[in-house]
């Protein structure tokens, strides 16, 4: 699989910023003969990645795309071609964000507050090489939604497509992808045991254990400490003294210094070279 990013930020469905708890996974196809990503997917001028995207998708010079305002309509991700003609997802949506693709069944209830989407953008429907990719690409993005939110896609009404959206009262009457997946031999049932395969083939990796904890630095057995300002040696005491008096030396608590031999050493040092003037 091949995921892009493109949120589509001038999107009404954007702006709404209304979030949902995902509970399975919607699949959709355009239902017009463009396989072409940059029909549907533009980044905005001044995005960072504006060229890199660009460059990627292609340049849709007729403004259609849908990263524009007044455009209620949204998917979380779009399956298509890329302008070298590879086959590649791309991201449109936050995964958890409420988009606008099932309309509203005759329950009253709607998928889209409940599943995330994403169309496979169609060509004329009679290309076996096409469908293929595009379908292995569908099962490897499904496959990675249901793992990231724990969903299992045979259990019912978890993976579905349009038109089965439509029979359980919660999408409106469209015939995607029940009028393509048969043309090529296959169907959702089949969609959903390739999903289940493909997690059972990469499952989710074993978390990574703890780090070891790092052990503690050995003090050095035979440095001397001297816990009071009365521990120290009387060649040391003075200077020691200098440093407590002056504030630069505190201590860990009130008359408790446990200062090395080491440290008063070369505190002496510099205290007779007269660098702590």
């Amino acid at each position: 699989m091949k995921l892009l990013t493109c949120i589509l930020k001038q999107n009404d469905c954007y702006h709404t910023k209304r979030t949902i708890q995902p509970k399975g996974v919607m699949v959709h196809s355009t239902g017009a003969n463009n396989p072409n990503l940059k029909r549907y997917v533009q980044p905005l001028d001044g995005d960072a990645d504006c060229a890199a995207l660009l460059a990627q998708l292609g340049v849709n010079n007729n403004k259609n795309d849908w990263n524009r305002p007044g455009l209620d309509v949204c998917v979380h991700g779009f399956i298509g071609k890329l302008a070298d003609g590879s086959i590649a997802s791309v991201q449109t949506l936050p995964w958890s964000w409420r988009g606008w693709h099932a309309g509203t069944g005759t329950s009253g209830k709607s998928a889209n507050n409940t599943h995330i989407s994403f169309e496979i953008c169609e060509d004329g429907l009679t290309d076996p090489a096409y469908f293929r990719l595009v379908y292995r690409e569908a099962v490897e993005l499904t496959a990675c939604l249901c793992r990231q939110y724990g969903l299992d896609p045979l259990a019912d009404g978890v993976v579905i497509c349009h038109s089965e959206g439509h029979r359980r009262g919660i999408a409106s009457g469209h015939a995607d992808v029940e009028h393509w997946f048969p043309k090529q031999g296959t169907s959702m049932d089949d969609f959903r045991a390739d999903v289940a395969a493909e997690l059972a083939a990469r499952p989710e990796p074993e978390p990574e254990p703890a780090p070891e904890p790092k052990p503690e630095p050995e003090e050095d057995d035979d440095m001397k400490y001297y816990k009071t300002l009365e521990d120290v040696p009387e060649y040391y005491r003075s200077t020691v003294e200098k440093l407590v008096e002056s504030g630069a030396l505190k201590g860990t608590a009130e008359n408790v210094l446990n200062v090395s031999e080491d440290f008063c050493r070369t505190m002496t040092v510099l205290d007779r070279l007269g660098k702590l003037e």
